[in-house]
Parts: C-alpha cells; structure tokens; sequence
C-alpha cells in the first residue's frame, strides 16, 4: 500500500513535538510492515523511511491546497493536522485525519476522523481510535529495579493543566528529590531540581534513572505520549483518572489516584513495580509497530467499505 502521511511540523521534532514524534513513529512502523511511505511536510524534513515531498506552511490549510503534492499513485491520505473541508480533486485517494487534540466543545469532528484513544473519541461521540506509539530503539530500558531514594520525574510543559504543581508540592512536603523537565524557567529549591527542557539521549536518560514518573492530569488528556515514554524505559507512572490515563496505566506499571494526598500515598511504593512490566506493556500495546497494524486496519476499511472502524485492535482489545 502507498500511504501518505501529512504533518505541518518539521520532522523529526525539535523539543518535544509529541504529534511529531507520532508520525515519524507511524512512517517507520509502515515501513517495516513493507508499505511505501510518501511524506508531505514543512521544507527542512528528514526521515528516512519515507520519500519527502516538501510543502509550504500555506499549503497546509485544506485538502484542495495538498493535492497538488500527492503522489497520483496514492492508496490513502493519512493527515495529522485539521484541515479545511472541500470537495476532492478526481480520483483523489480516501483521507484519513487523526485528531491530536481536544476540540471545541459542540465542534463537530472532520469526516474520517481517527481520535487517540477510547475516551477521546468518546467525548467527540465517536468510538473511532488509533492509540499512539513510539519506536522502543528510542529510549533506554533499565532493567534493574528501582530504588527508594532515585529521584521522580515530571516531564512536560510546566502548565497547570499538567499538574506539575502536584508533584512540586509532594515534593516540598516529602523532602524526595525530585527533576522537573520542560519548557518554562521557574525557580525551585531543595529538593527540586529544575533541568529545563530536554530531548534525545538526555531525556531517555532521565527517563530510565527516575524512579517514577509524575503524570498528575488535570485535564482530559487525548493520550498521554510521556507515560508510554516512560514505560519503554521501564520506569512506572503515578498518573490520575483523566482522560486516556486509565487506559495507558495498569495497577503493574504504575497507580492512578484522585487526590494528592492518594498520589503522595502510591509514591512511598511505586518503586516496586518491576521494569519488566512497564516495557512488556508498552511493547505489547503502544509500539510504532502496533500502531502502524492498527492504521492500516482502518486505511484497508476506508477503501473497501466507505467507512472507518471502531478501535478495537490488538492494543485496544488489551486494554479494555
């Protein structure tokens, strides 16, 4: 199958880029199940599994405006950025949009729209899913068992709908070392370290010294990409019942908790979760691979019946 896949970030991601780091994991996970892999993206592109087609950011505004740039040999346009409707050009393969945020309350959602997760396309009133996934070769797995005095790990953008300030405060109240990671300069003291934003081998060493990482959702979060960065490096997660995180967390990788107080609580005991665990979980569910079958199930669905597919593949079937 010729897939071609469309992102209006430059790829791969400076910082963090969470959608971005989807996509080049869906272009390598389509490429080793043997699909060709057309990318249209921002000039300056590099990844290697994929034959790039640059477009200008202009471009990017609806359908009509790409299909200049689609191969005419295409078998679907898989987009991940919204995308003005318009009628298709003749002959123009199906399309494919996968929603990585939260739309507007009462916002109807783009025709063949792919959500994140189970509850994300609920909310949109929809059971279409994909759930994300990352290439393992990515992050560092530490397979030893972690300790009661390795530092916790918060990272992401410094907001309070990310709950950072939970973890500063558990922090505060514990004495526990604790590393905050991401965008934004505050000042901390004590136990607090504050180490800015990181990314490649220095957040994947981060990653698989901590003894946790702090996911305290205030949100309804579509996915939750950081938790499953976590996993990979066999690190457990302390997340909330928000959004896709109970679908992402498992009482053997991690603890989901409603209050801080419940959060400080799991926190004296997350360490004894095992690596093993945390990796066979992500490897089973939230691979590159995983998510690039689960993709292809609904691209083949698209073409032969007109319509998308409830999720409900392997990893989905898993996790319910």
């Amino acid at each position: 199958m010729h897939v071609v896949l469309a992102c209006n970030q430059q790829l791969p991601a400076k910082g963090y880029g969470g959608p971005q780091r989807v996509v080049v994991a869906l272009v390598r996970g389509l490429a080793a199940l043997g699909h060709r892999v057309t990318l249209l993206a921002l000039p300056g592109s590099r990844v290697a599994e994929a034959t790039l087609v640059e477009v200008p950011a202009r471009k990017f505004g609806a359908a009509a405006d790409l299909a200049a740039y689609v191969p005419r040999d295409a078998d679907i346009l898989h987009t991940h950025l919204p995308l003005k409707p318009g009628p298709a050009r003749p002959g123009a393969p199906p399309l494919v949009q996968t929603i990585h945020r939260n739309l507007k309350p009462g916002a109807p959602p783009a025709p063949n729209s792919v959500f994140l997760s189970r509850d994300h396309a609920r909310r949109h009133g929809s059971d279409v899913f994909v759930y994300n996934g990352l290439d393992p070769a990515d992050y560092l797995f530490r397979r030893f068992p972690k300790r009661a005095a390795q530092f916790d790990l918060f990272l992401g953008k410094l907001h309070s709908a990310k709950g950072y300030h939970w973890a500063v405060e558990a922090a505060k109240h514990t004495g526990h070392r604790l590393v905050l990671a991401g965008g934004w300069r505050p000042s901390f003291t004590g136990a607090i370290k504050y180490v800015g934003e990181v990314d490649g081998g220095a957040k994947a060493a981060l990653l698989a010294r901590a003894r946790c990482l702090w996911n305290p959702a205030q949100w309804d979060e579509p996915f939750g990409l950081v938790t499953v960065e976590a996993l990979l490096s066999g690190t457990p997660v302390l997340g909330t019942r928000r959004g896709a995180l109970p679908e992402l967390i498992t009482p053997e990788v991690g603890a989901l908790c409603d209050t801080l107080e419940e959060m400080m609580a799991a926190a004296q005991v997350i360490h004894t979760r095992s690596p093993e665990a945390c990796r066979a979980l992500a490897e089973r569910r939230f691979t590159h691979l995983v998510m690039a079958e689960e993709y292809v199930r609904m691209y083949h669905s698209l073409r032969d019946t007109g319509k998308l597919p409830p999720g409900g593949g392997r990893a989905a079937l898993d996790a319910a």
